[in-house]
């Protein structure tokens, strides 16, 4: 096997540049999925130190490879193939040989490994990288379909990393006893993108026969999605039009309520949310409440505001807080309190809620999350520089401790 060893992942004495170690990013999200906060904070990075963003397998082929590709952000992202005819701890092996071999290729000279998943422990617990960060973006053990295992496994990689980031103040809570080094790094908003918006960019083609007013969300549609609510806003207000946009996991698509006034769009790219943004009334977050959001803090909710709309919210913790407590969002939980929510936004002052939207997201930047982010990483590097010893540094934990049946999550 493969297997990385301290001579191979730091040679001692060699220089640490804090600025410019690699950084190999172990992702449960495919870079083109969703842009979130992953690929926010990675082409950041990208600016000042080669990214290599390893994404979870796809199963496919006879041969265990490695398939890079360049975005155009700088971010070298690598997809593991793997066979379909492998299972169980066999495709962790595999995984643990493949991160070796991009290990070998960037050289001795350090690396910076950065967890979005827990269950990357499974086969990267035995490297010995100069700093190892996780970057608690989700309660993962609470998603739908979490693999088993990935308690211990973020219990382990808590005992091993030198950083903790939390993407939202309620996991910042949940983390901050059992880390000596938590620091809570909420998802942010480019203002700039989003509020193109307001510009009134061009109608998106399949939007435009969609009758006004428009109620609308974008993101991933999955078990964190309160159909319900949708179905009775649908059914108590025929006269609205509900407009999805995002793609569907975790559920069937044929669960989204399935009435005249609900429009599913699929998914769109990063750069043409805000001409859909642009023709909307009101934006809103429909979430239930249920395990896998009672740690969530969406995007979503900057991204609104920026673009210029109203929003309305389910009693989400980390929407509350600070959002529904300084009056730029609306927060509604039932049917009845939802519609009206969205009749009396309908019918408020767009500009004095701009205003006091835009004061708040003046503070508000992925630049500012990211700059914070790297001052972390750089301190990292720089104790281990200092505390650097002869043989370059321990494995982070003990290896196969607990599998990853599935994969990455």
């Amino acid at each position: 096997m493969n297997q990385p060893n301290a001579s191979r992942t730091r040679q001692a004495g060699a220089p640490l540049a804090t600025e410019s170690l690699p950084l190999v990013c172990l992702s449960h999200l495919r870079w083109r999925f969703v842009f979130q906060r992953p690929q926010h904070l990675m082409t950041r990075f990208a600016r000042d130190r080669a990214v290599y963003f390893f994404e979870e397998p796809v199963r496919d082929g006879d041969v265990p490879r490695l398939i890079t590709d360049q975005d155009p952000s700088g971010v070298t992202v690598v997809t593991p193939q793997i066979p379909a005819s492998v299972s169980g701890t066999d495709v962790d092996r595999l995984l643990e040989t493949l991160l070796a071999g991009l290990i070998d290729d960037i050289g001795a000279g350090g690396y910076v490994l950065w967890f979005q998943t827990p269950m990357a422990m499974s086969f990267a617990g035995a490297l010995a990288p100069t700093a190892a960060i996780y970057d608690c973006m989700d309660d993962l053990a609470s998603f739908a379909f979490a693999p088993p295992g990935i308690a211990q496994h973020e219990a382990d990689l808590l005992a091993s990393a030198d950083a903790v980031f939390t993407g939202g103040r309620s996991l910042f809570e949940a983390r901050r006893d059992r880390h000596p080094n938590v620091h809570y790094c909420p998802s942010s908003v480019d203002v700039a993108h989003f509020s193109a918006a307001r510009q009134q960019p061009a109608e998106p083609d399949d939007l435009r026969p969609v009758p006004r007013p428009r109620i609308g969300f974008a993101g991933v549609i999955d078990e964190r999605m309160d159909l319900g609510l949708i179905a009775a806003l649908a059914q108590q207000r025929p006269d609205w039009h509900i407009v999805l946009v995002g793609p569907v996991a975790k559920i069937d698509p044929a669960s989204i309520p399935n009435a005249a006034n609900v429009h599913w769009l699929g998914p769109k790219a990063y750069a043409e949310l805000p001409a859909y943004l642009a023709h909307w009334d009101v934006a809103m977050l429909p979430f239930a409440h249920n395990d896998a959001t009672r740690f969530i803090s969406p995007t979503k909710t900057p991204e609104y505001l920026a673009a210029g709309l109203p929003v309305v919210s389910t009693s989400i913790r980390d929407v509350v807080t600070p959002y529904g407590d300084l009056g730029l969002v609306h927060i509604a939980d039932t049917p009845a309190a939802f519609v009206e929510a969205i009749d009396d936004l309908l019918q408020g002052d767009p500009d004095t809620r701009r205003a006091a939207a835009d004061d708040f997201l003046s503070t508000q930047s992925w630049d500012r999350t990211w700059q914070f982010m790297r001052d972390q990483v750089n301190a990292a590097v720089a104790r281990a520089r200092r505390n650097d010893s002869p043989d370059g540094g321990t494995p982070l934990a003990a290896h196969g401790a607990v599998t990853n049946e599935d994969g990455l999550l």
